[in-house]
């Protein structure tokens, strides 16, 4: 690397707003930050969809709650639903019927 062309790297203690703290590297001196995954919505579980125009709502009343499981189990139903009839008894050759009197 050449040296004077990179900037000062240095260890930082990174603070949230929420209080949660930890170690790492930056070219800042001081880490400060508004949100981090420990106070995120998307990561701790309590988002919340925004649907102004009944988009999920619409969606959910058309399809339902899909799950995996639920799709497999409904797919074994039509499986067993629609198994094929039973094939008929071949009927005997007019030949065969007069050998075996």
């Amino acid at each position: 690397m050449k040296e004077g062309i990179h900037p000062e790297y240095f260890e930082v203690e990174a603070r949230c707003a929420c209080g949660a703290t930890w170690k790492t590297r930056s070219t800042k001196e001081e880490f400060r930050l508004e949100i981090c995954s420990s106070c995120h919505p998307f990561f701790t579980g309590k988002q919340k969809l925004i649907d102004t125009e009944g988009r999920v709502e619409r969606f959910t009343k058309k399809y339902g709650k899909q799950t995996v499981a639920g799709l497999k189990e409904r797919q074994e139903k039509l499986k067993k639903s629609a198994a094929p009839p039973p094939a008929p008894e071949p009927e005997a050759a007019p030949g065969e019927a007069d050998s075996a009197n």
